[in-house]
């Protein structure tokens, strides 16, 4: 599979309108003797700090990108919507970081704005949205699916090139070469839970792996073809590769909006 979607987090905010109107009531004067005219009304103008106190809308969240490296969301901010994601987790070793300094170096001098993650994983879901309500219930699902797989090691090693489903975000990542039928069954379980919620599944041919650095807009052209073929000589010649590459599935994660679930493998 040559581009496999990965995904973007959407942010919980308000979106509330708010009205003020002022009204002052007309002032009762006393009697006057006859023949003298009544006191003229005054009405004083409201500061204008007291008035800048009650503006007719309050705008919602400002979905800046360029306050998260430019990213754009892949569907639209709603109130009391939850962005979801499935993933495994990978908690980077020293020497997988050594290996990763000098990927990106070289990775860049084909595109300066790539930039490293700051987490690792690999994803057994697309990006979905649950309703508040539906968290606790779809995380339950999802737990007693997961209740009987068990620990496994798998390898990535293989440096491949993606896009985000929209073209506007490349990764590089290192493709699953040993491990992918054992993902395909968690990704098989994953789905039916999606099912049960009316959710979208995976994609049909998943490529499982670990992205390494994205940068913004589409890239592949630059990245494919020499840079590709030097990053995966970088790989294969990296001292004691194949066991740092190796790496161990032992929990299942969950986030949804700011929430963190985790289900450990057997």
């Amino acid at each position: 599979m040559s581009a496999a979607p990965l995904v973007g987090y959407s942010s919980s905010g308000s979106e509330d309108e708010a009205e003020a109107a002022a009204a002052a009531p007309a002032a009762a004067g006393r009697s006057k003797p006859s023949g003298q005219n009544p006191l003229p009304t005054q009405r004083f103008p409201v500061p204008d700090s007291v008035l800048s106190m009650f503006s007719s809308t309050e705008e919602g969240p400002e979905d800046d990108s360029a306050k998260h490296g430019g990213r754009i969301r892949t569907f639209p901010h709603e109130r009391g919507n939850w962005a979801t994601h499935i993933y495994i987790p990978y908690e980077a070793k020293e020497e997988f970081l050594d290996l990763l300094d000098m990927l990106l170096p070289r990775a860049q001098t084909f595109v300066p704005r790539l930039v490293r993650m700051e987490e690792f994983h690999l994803s057994l879901s697309q990006s979905v949205v649950l309703r508040h309500h539906w968290i606790l219930p779809f995380v339950q699902a999802l737990k007693d699916r997961m209740a009987s797989f068990q620990r496994f090691f798998f390898t990535a090693n293989q440096v491949k090139i993606y896009t985000n489903q929209e073209k506007t975000r490349t990764f590089i990542g290192l493709e699953v070469s040993s491990g992918h039928a054992q993902f395909l069954d968690m990704v098989s379980a994953v789905d039916r839970v999606m099912e049960e919620f009316d959710l979208t599944t995976f994609y049909p041919d998943p490529s499982f792996h670990v992205s390494l650095a994205w940068c913004v807009g589409d890239a592949r052209l630059q990245l494919e073809g020499q840079c590709l073929r030097e990053l995966q000589e970088i790989v294969d010649e990296f001292e004691d590769s194949e066991m740092l590459l190796r790496m161990l599935a032992e929990q299942v994660r969950c986030k949804s909006g700011n929430k963190f679930f985790s289900m450990p493998l057997k």
